[in-house]
């Protein structure tokens, strides 16, 4: 691991059992963690301004470097200041590497993965994995590509990302353990050359992070967490497929966590349901990220307390007509303050943009609020009391120790 305060620091600041919480230090300043990030995959968290994002209470977002290079391109983004100055962001940026990009032309979505599906593009987009890196063809207007550890980590340089992630292939879980261990070495070669060209041609204050992979194999999970932790990188991700179902998959963060350098800052790629949070916060996680709050939304689904588990309500479903109550008592988003579950229904069944927007308030507000409870929870040394509630039925607002405190007054 490497250590330089310039790029990154991390700072544990509680512990209770594995979680813990900490801050991550930036050059764009600090990050609390636990923490979620908002994906502003095309330099936009969907619906929403950056100033709206950064009121919620988030201090970090997550760039996607696959669709960027695509449009409006690295070097237009550069010539406007980088992601920071082009999106008017002036929190902290991580990049992805464009390797989960590769995963779903190949294979499909991890959705379409687990369901036994053909991904939308499979048979239809060329994709070429090779030792130099990967050939495919551009989705906007079909022409060639390629997108190697060089070329991923220079567009990550031009978009000007605080974090920048190794380039790596993200395999899925139907591969065999050969195939998996043979991409596997393949990704820490290529971690090689990602941190040579970062350290000849990268930003002096850009972090990297490089990534686990492995599949589902415990043996492979250990040698990769070996690999990346000995290499100088400056935090860790988990990444790859997990599992089948969430018992595998809990299964393996669990395994891979324990593995990790104890003061490395440990980011969970792509994983972003309530109950999987609350595990993985449990097992030492420090950062999150995944499209589910803000695509649920854009679908018409909230996140609320659910003791059957699902966390969420189909606000387009019919029972909602006429339900004068907030999506969740006590949750301080603008959805929540000043409208009915029936106006949100309304917007949601009519496909309203302004449905999409006050949906996305809400669901982000859960996450930034899951996760402020979360740390509030570390620090008092409460976090199992907590989680429990979470996962019960109780909102994040009401679970958290202080909630407790002042309900007893």
């Amino acid at each position: 691991m490497r250590k330089d305060p310039a790029r990154l620091s991390f700072e544990i600041r509680a512990r209770d059992g594995d979680a813990r919480a900490g801050l991550l230090h930036t050059a764009h300043g600090p990050i609390p963690t636990p923490t979620f990030i908002p994906l502003a995959t095309k330099a936009s968290v969907r619906s929403l301004s950056s100033i709206e994002v950064a009121g919620i209470g988030y201090e970090l977002v997550l760039g996607n470097t696959f669709h960027l290079h695509l449009s409006p391109g690295e070097d237009r983004i550069a010539a406007h200041g980088g992601m920071h100055g082009f999106m008017g962001w002036e929190g902290a940026i991580i990049t992805d590497s464009g390797g989960f990009q590769v995963f779903s032309l190949a294979h499909g979505g991890v959705a379409d993965e687990i369901k036994g599906r053909r991904g939308p593009q499979q048979g239809r987009v060329k994709v070429e994995i090779s030792e130099r890196g990967v050939g495919f063809q551009s989705l906007l207007d079909g022409s060639d590509r390629f997108l190697g550890p060089e070329e991923s980590m220079e567009i990550q340089a031009k978009l000007g990302s605080d974090i920048a992630l190794v380039f790596d292939e993200c395999t899925p879980s139907h591969a065999d353990r050969d195939y998996t261990a043979r991409s596997m070495e393949r990704t820490h070669r290529w971690l090689d050359r990602c941190l040579d060209w970062h350290a000849e041609h990268g930003p002096s204050d850009q972090a990297i992070f490089g990534i686990i992979q492995g599949g589902v194999h415990e043996d492979l999970r250990r040698e990769a967490a070996e690999r990346v932790g000995a290499a100088a990188v400056d935090g860790i991700s988990i990444g790859g497929a997990l599992g089948k179902d969430k018992e595998e998959m809990n299964g393996v963060v669990a395994v891979t966590a324990p593995l990790l350098p104890p003061d490395a800052p440990v980011h969970l790629l792509g994983i972003g349901e309530i109950d999987d949070l609350m595990h993985g916060i449990g097992v030492g996680i420090d950062v999150f990220d995944c499209s589910v709050p803000t695509r649920l939304a854009r679908h018409g689904v909230a996140f609320a307390p659910a003791p059957e588990g699902r966390f969420r309500i189909d606000l387009a479903k019919a029972r909602y007509a006429d339900d004068d109550t907030p999506i969740s008592e006590g949750c301080p988003c603008e959805a929540c303050r000043r409208h009915s579950r029936a106006y949100l229904h309304y917007l949601a069944r009519g496909d309203e943009l302004t449905g999409a927007r006050l949906l996305t308030l809400h669901n982000l507000t859960y996450m930034e609020r899951l996760m402020a409870g979360a740390r509030e929870a570390i620090s008092a040394g409460e976090y199992a009391s907590y989680a429990s509630a979470v996962l019960g039925g109780a909102a994040p607002w009401s679970a958290s120790p202080s909630a407790g405190a002042s309900q007893a007054r």
